[in-house]
């Protein structure tokens, strides 16, 4: 009995991992309007954009959009999309790997950023923990 338990969860657990990752397939939004989109209704986001006050918001990053594009990818991230002014970037999760979006925009002498988890409800302050890891790191070579 215990072993069909066991079983059946894992058939469970499974298949929900394989229904998660099917709808993380696309691609970073894009800009709206000349804009990063705002974060969504649920707490796995961040942008420098958001209208919305904390905890959805973070500052623009100081310095360069080539500067911060390096330090997205020393941190892991794999560079998708890239035109003069805009960049996206993915980060997968290790252990589910699930995917995470990093846009990037160029705005004068400092750029716009948002981090947002694909899938999920929370993301655990993940997503503002990375762009904080990315703003030391442009800061540092500054």
């Amino acid at each position: 009995m215990r072993d069909a338990v066991v079983f059946f969860a894992v058939l469970v657990l499974g298949g929900l991992m394989i229904g998660a990752l099917i709808s993380q397939r696309g691609k970073a939004p894009g800009l709206n309007n000349g804009k990063l989109r705002p974060p969504g209704s649920k707490p796995n986001a961040v942008c420098s954009e958001a209208d919305t006050p904390e905890p959805d918001q973070v500052e623009p990053i100081k310095g360069t959009l080539a500067e911060v594009r390096a330090a997205v990818e020393a941190l892991g991230g794999t560079v998708v999309t890239e035109s003069e002014d805009y960049v996206a970037a993915t980060f997968a999760s290790k252990l589910f790997r699930f995917l995470d979006d990093v846009e990037l925009r160029r705005d004068g002498d400092q750029v716009q950023i948002r981090s947002a988890s694909r899938v999920g409800y929370s993301d655990m302050g993940a997503n503002r923990k990375r762009v904080e890891v990315i703003r030391r790191q442009v800061s540092d070579v500054t």
